[in-house]
This record gives C-alpha cells, sequence and structure tokens, in this order.
C-alpha cells in the first residue's frame, strides 16, 4: 500500500469484534482492500462475557461459519481448554459443540490473522461519522477527524454505540469495563433516518482461583473422545488441566439479592436502565425475582484461559452494587473465601431495528452500508461471526457485481438468524434457539460442510480440494446406502446372538441390512461384523447412520422444503406499490411498505400479516404478470 492510499480502501469495517474479523477476513480473502477500525487493538475478538464459543444450535453456527470459509472454528480448536459434545443422549438435530476457550490466546491469534492479512489494515479509531453522497456510503469520519474513504462501509460495534456500564447505581459511558464507548456514531445514523433502539445485557463477576474452594463442587471435565469444531482441524483429545465446576445458589444468597433490589438499577425506585435485557440469559436478580419458588440456581465456575488466574461466575450475571456482589458470591458453596477481580455489570447500549436491512445485511436506507452483530439487536459471539461472514461476503460479491449469497430457512441456522432479524425485526436481544428452525433436522452440526461448502467454494472462501472432497462424501454415502439396501442378511444362530446382545429382536426371515440398521438399538458399530464390505471411514458411517435412522422425517422435512420454496421463489418485484394492491389489511399494507419482503414466502413470515392478505398479493402480482 503506497503512503497516499492510507485513507482510501475498497470496504471499512467499524468494529473487530467477532462480526468484524468474519467480515474482513472474509472480503480481504476475496481480493479487497479493507481498513478495521476499533476503539483498542488489543482486544480483536474479544470474549468480555463467557469465555466459550458454541452450544445448542451456536456451535451449529460455527460449523457454518468454517463450511462457508470463515475463522470462528478454527481459532476456537486453536485456543480452547476444554470441550464437550452436548446432547449426545439425544437426537443428531439438537446435538452441538462447546468449547470454552483461552479468551486471551484467542483474541491474539485473531488479531494476528488480521494483522498478517495483506488486504487487511487494522487501526485505532473510533467512527464518529459516515459519509454519505447520493444515497450511497463513500466512507467514515473518525474521533481524529480523519476522513477515509471506501466504497463500502460494515458497521460491526457491538454494545459500543452509546454505551453505559450500570454497578448498582453507579453509572458511566464506556462500550465494555475499561473501554470508550463510541459516542458520536448513533446520531449520525438517526440523521441518515435510522431508527434506533436501547437493549441491555450483563457479564458476572470474576473471582481469583486460589480463593475458589474446588473441592466441593461437581468437577466436570472435557471430553475423552477426539473433537474439532473446524472440518479442517484434525480432531483432538484436549489435556484435562481445565475442568469447569459447578456448583449452586442457595435461600442465603436469595436473601443478600433481594435486600439489595432496591439499589439496583433495573429495580431500585427510580429504574436506570430503560433497554431490553436477554429473556434466555438473565440476571441473577431476574432469576430470584421471577423465579420465587425456586431455592437453587445453577451457578457454573469457569476458567478464562491458560495465563490467567481469573474464573468466570457463568449464571451470577448481575448489576447489583459491588457491596452486594461480595456477599452474594461469597455465600455460595466454595465462593464463601472468593477475591473478586472484576466487579459484574450491566450494559445498556444502541442498535439499530434489523428490518431496515435486506437479507444481505445491506441497509435499505443508504446504499453499500451494511450492519452485522450485536448492532442488528442480536446476542452471542456465534450470531455476531455469522452475520459478520455474510455481511463481508454480500460486501464483496455487490463490489464484484456478482449475485449476493441469502442462505434460506432450510440451509442454515445462519439463514434463520438473519430471516428472522430482517423479516419480524427484534424486541429483546435475539439468540438463536434450535426451536427457531423448523428444518433442524435437516441443520444438524455433522452436515454444515454437506449444506455449505457449495456457497463457500462459489465465492472463493473454501478451496477446491476441500469442495471436491464434500462431494466424494456426499456420493460415497448415498451409494453406501443403496448398498445396505442389497446385502442380505438371513437368520442364524450368530446373527440372533448378536441381535440379542444389543437388545433388539431376532430375525425370523432375511432382512437387509438397511432394515436392521433402521432398529432404534442398533447402531453400525453393531452390525459391522455383518457388511461383506465394511466401512471404515467414521464421517461415512455416521453420514449413512443419520439418513437411514431418520429417514421418514428427513423425507418430510424435505416435502415441506419443496412447498417452502415455491413461495420462497416467488419474488415479490423490488419497485412494487403496496398502496394500489386491492383489499390488503392497512396492517399488512403498512408492514409491507415497511418491510419490503423480497418474495412471498418472506411475507407470510412478517407477524400480522393474514393469509387473506397474502392470497390477495398472489392475486395482485399474478395479474400484473398475465
Amino acid at each position: 500500500m503506497r503512503p497516499d492510499d492510507d485513507r482510501v480502501y475498497d470496504i471499512i469495517v467499524v468494529g473487530a469484534g467477532h462480526a468484524g474479523i468474519e467480515a474482513a477476513l472474509a472480503s480481504a480473502r476475496m481480493g479487497f482492500k479493507v481498513l478495521v477500525l476499533t476503539v483498542n487493538p488489543d482486544t480483536v475478538g474479544w470474549a468480555p462475557c463467557n469465555p466459550a464459543i458454541g452450544g445448542p444450535a451456536k456451535g451449529v453456527v460455527v460449523r457454518e461459519i468454517d463450511a462457508l470459509g470463515g475463522e470462528m472454528a478454527k481459532t476456537t480448536d486453536e485456543t480452547m481448554i476444554n470441550v464437550l459434545m452436548l446432547n449426545v443422549s439425544k437426537g443428531p438435530a439438537v446435538r452441538a459443540l462447546r468449547a470454552q476457550i483461552d479468551k486471551i490466546s484467542y483474541s491474539r491469534v485473531m488479531k494476528r490473522k488480521l494483522e498478517t492479512h495483506p488486504n487487511v489494515v487494522l487501526r485505532h479509531g473510533i467512527a464518529e461519522k459516515l459519509l454519505v453522497g447520493r444515497g450511497k456510503v463513500v466512507g467514515v469520519v473518525d474521533n481524529y477527524g480523519i476522513d477515509y474513504l471506501g466504497k463500502v462501509v460494515i458497521i460491526t460495534t457491538g454494545t459500543f454505540l452509546r454505551g453505559k456500564i450500570f454497578i448498582g447505581r453507579s453509572v458511566f459511558p464506556a462500550g465494555r469495563m475499561g473501554e470508550f464507548q463510541a459516542a458520536k456514531l448513533t446520531q449520525s445514523l438517526i440523521e441518515l433516518g435510522f431508527e434506533v433502539g436501547r437493549f441491555k445485557t450483563g457479564t458476572p463477576a470474576r473471582v481469583l482461583k486460589r480463593s475458589i474452594n474446588f473441592s466441593v463442587m461437581e468437577r466436570q471435565d472435557t471430553a475423552d473422545e477426539p473433537l474439532a469444531f473446524s472440518f479442517f482441524d484434525e480432531p483432538k483429545v484436549l489435556p484435562k488441566d481445565y475442568p469447569c465446576w459447578l456448583t449452586r445458589t442457595n435461600p442465603e444468597t436469595h436473601s443478600i439479592i433481594r435486600q439489595y433490589l432496591e439499589f439496583s438499577p433495573l429495580y431500585g425506585t427510580v429504574k436506570l436502565i430503560e433497554g431490553v435485557g436477554p429473556r434466555y440469559c438473565p440476571s441473577i436478580e431476574d432469576k430470584v425475582v421471577k423465579f420465587k419458588d425456586k431455592e437453587s440456581h445453577q451457578v457454573f465456575v469457569e476458567p478464562e484461559g491458560r495465563d490467567t488466574e481469573e474464573y468466570y461466575l457463568n449464571g451470577l450475571s448481575t448489576s447489583l452494587p459491588y457491596e452486594a456482589q461480595i456477599k452474594m458470591i461469597r455465600s455460595v458453596r466454595g465462593l464463601e473465601n472468593a477475591i473478586i477481580t472484576r466487579p459484574a455489570y450491566a450494559i445498556e447500549y444502541d442498535y439499530i431495528d434489523p428490518r431496515q436491512l435486506y437479507p444481505t445485511l445491506e441497509s435499505k436506507i443508504v446504499e453499500n452500508l451494511f450492519f452485522a452483530g450485536q448492532v442488528n439487536g442480536t446476542s452471542g459471539y456465534e450470531e455476531a461471526a455469522g452475520q459478520g461472514l455474510i455481511a463481508g461476503i454480500n460486501a464483496a460479491l455487490k463490489l464484484r457485481g456478482e449475485p449476493p449469497l441469502i442462505l434460506k430457512r432450510s440451509e442454515a441456522y445462519i439463514g434463520v438468524l438473519i430471516d428472522d432479524l430482517v423479516t419480524k425485526g427484534v424486541d429483546e436481544p435475539y439468540r438463536l434457539l434450535t426451536s427457531r428452525a423448523e428444518y433442524r433436522l435437516l441443520l444438524r452440526h455433522d452436515n454444515a460442510h454437506l449444506r455449505l461448502a457449495k456457497y463457500g467454494y462459489r465465492v472463493g472462501l473454501i478451496p477446491k480440494w476441500f469442495y471436491e472432497k464434500v462431494l466424494r462424501l456426499e456420493k460415497r454415502v448415498e451409494e453406501e446406502i443403496e448398498r445396505f439396501k442389497r446385502v442380505v442378511i438371513k437368520p442364524s444362530g450368530k446373527v440372533n446372538d448378536l441381535l440379542a446382545s444389543e437388545g433388539t429382536t431376532p430375525l425370523k426371515e432375511a432382512t437387509s441390512l438397511y432394515q436392521l440398521l433402521k432398529r432404534p438399538e442398533l447402531g453400525y458399530r453393531a452390525l459391522k461384523g455383518l457388511d461383506p464390505n465394511p466401512i471404515e471411514d467414521s464421517e461415512v458411517v455416521e453420514q449413512v447412520e443419520i439418513n437411514v435412522k431418520y429417514e421418514g422425517y428427513i423425507q418430510k422435512m424435505f416435502e415441506e422444503v419443496t412447498i417452502f420454496e415455491k413461495y420462497e421463489n416467488y419474488e415479490i418485484p423490488t419497485d412494487i406499490d403496496y398502496d394500489t394492491v386491492p383489499n390488503l389489511s392497512t396492517e399488512a399494507r403498512d408492514k409491507l411498505k415497511r418491510i419490503r419482503p423480497r418474495s412471498i414466502g418472506q411475507a407470510m413470515r412478517i407477524p400480522g400479516i393474514n393469509p387473506s392478505d397474502i392470497s390477495n398479493l398472489i392475486i395482485y402480482l399474478d395479474g400484473k404478470r398475465k
């Protein structure tokens, strides 16, 4: 880069959290010159709350990011210190990885990946104003008055927009503890016509390892089997050096919390926090107030990394005064002598209404301006990273003049996430749950590469060898399933003894290996000795087992997807005048004009739009097409 180009870029990413990293790396790897502006370059990819990646639905998102060519899974594998596969006793639709990361190493690795990419410049700066000309964004102005010019700007500001921290009745401006807020960018967005709201989240206190009595807590070790998030990494077994620990609150804890509620910024006489908090990650005072009959709540005591003695108290998020925090924490079994190194706090921040975005995450108000992450009203590192990747890909595709990447609800949890945001909006911090996905049996941890590698390859983020490997896997699985249908297993003493040992009924007549595998008591491992051409590839075995055992459910979902896609592919013209569509209800007309859905399928998911409105819209569109 020449010195005189230091202020001119193809793409400017504002923020270097989990969304900003994926946006920057994706667009840089697709060939564009990227500037990343961040409040603090030493906290790139920071984990300000839980030092963990993954969990139900979220872990699948990490795999989807990996299959599309993103970075989160690889860095998690590189820095994780404890990892488990969740819900192994349940069906494949809800299984997911969750890992404790070394948060300091994770940040350093991600910073290094940004700094060493030849197309990326990582720089300190707080964006204060957007530069817009003729309806298009053309750059940003930072807190030093420097104008940076860019063809595209991606906003990934997390909790930094007018961020405000609360500890009891003490309030001060911050993007997170110890870092400046972005005080002026919100006003620039408002002046451009964006609708902005306030949300709230929080984080628990950190305590010193040597002050914890682990002997009275329940130990939770890393998995015994080799695991990895990334399809590009070899699964590994981690040493059991960094267990997590489980303890619980008690009636004394709850009594202390109630005594201090009047000093809470949420429950005091004068309520200081106006923003709505996350329903699925409530503060401990919320739990105590809303679940009065519950005598205890779980507290997971989790290591923050290899090179720190701080532990995270998962389940004790609070905004109570520091004095209350000490008493509350020390009332918990095993934490009687806890030394707090960092207090818990709540943080309130601005977000934009995501219904102002297209499914590409580009703004409807200002062209070439994209938004990703918590600024769109979501919670969670994984949700942020998924949005950042899609925003970065679509920013680059737009500059290339190529069609955008829009993942369907039937293709990815990322597709569910973005569709929910841009169609329904948010009235609380949005968290991905398996229950949000209609086709979750299709959106599994194990098949993210089979679903999405084709898109990663198409945009240039997945190498050819990996894409061809995925195609070979897909073909092999289909061939093995067909072969299983042809392999005949006849009744015999050996066969029936095997079946009896596995707790299933003996054979009275010949059947196929395929039909045997359908039995819930039997896995391929038990049947392998009956297979004349046994499969050695564990990934092939996993895919064959799932597809055979859940064939009926999967087939039913594919039939539903066919109907779903009929409406998804029924496109609505971008220039439609909804005032000319007859017989629409007033509510439907207003919402259609505001959200401007791209298809009948998306229109059907807008809250408040009735089947009769959809019928009238289809009649109108059919008439226009004749």
